[in-house]
């Protein structure tokens, strides 16, 4: 979590900047998320998918995809006044996941883009965040011809902690996504302030 105070006189209400991740299996839309409700220029590092790489990433379910992303995503939505969010979207394959250490640094919570044709395809972020305490909502990413399920059946099917959050969503709308992090943030919040007060109870 980033902290920017203004030096404004008058004691202004300090700017927050809150650094959010978005995570999920191989081509769930994690980039397009991030390029959606981005309201600069998004910064991308996707390559082209190579033969090589054909060896080793489950493009089984995305055959129309032909890049990758490599390192991050990074865009930045504001909410409201005071109050912005620093997106960094992580690679999908197994062989990028030692970079999710570094880019979680600091964090105050995740998204985790779920499709749910290939819904085991999100079980390593859950876990990742589960074990890490870092709070985070499931966020349905909804495909075209694909069958619709509730947010009761995505959370029972992924074995979710109790009160985590399901949203559906469409990852191309820029609405869409900005409701899926107002809800993280929430969510966040309740969840931070819940374990201050634990540790000081």
């Amino acid at each position: 979590m980033v902290s920017e105070r203004s030096d404004a006189p008058g004691g202004e209400t300090a700017a927050l900047a809150l650094k959010i991740l978005v995570a999920g299996g191989f081509g769930v839309g994690k980039t397009t998320l991030v390029g959606a409700v981005s309201e600069i220029r998004p910064l991308r590092t996707e390559e082209l998918l190579s033969e090589a790489g054909q060896l080793v990433d489950d493009t089984d379910g995305v055959d129309h995809k032909v890049t990758t992303t490599v390192a991050m995503d990074f865009g930045r939505i504001t909410i409201r006044s005071g109050l912005s969010l620093y997106l960094f979207g992580t690679p999908g394959q197994d062989r990028f996941w030692f970079l999710w250490d570094e880019l979680s640094q600091g964090a105050l919570g995740a998204v985790v883009l779920a499709d749910t044709r290939r819904l085991e395809d999100c079980f390593p972020a859950v876990d990742y965040f589960e074990h890490r305490r870092i709070p985070f909502v499931v966020a349905v990413n909804c495909f075209a011809g694909a069958r619709t399920y509730g947010a009761h059946d995505v959370s029972r099917a992924l074995d979710l902690d109790r009160g985590t959050p399901v949203v559906l969503c469409d990852a191309r709308d820029r609405d869409s996504g900005k409701e899926v992090l107002i809800r993280l943030v929430e969510y966040a919040g309740r969840m931070h302030t819940a374990r201050l007060l634990d540790s000081v109870g």
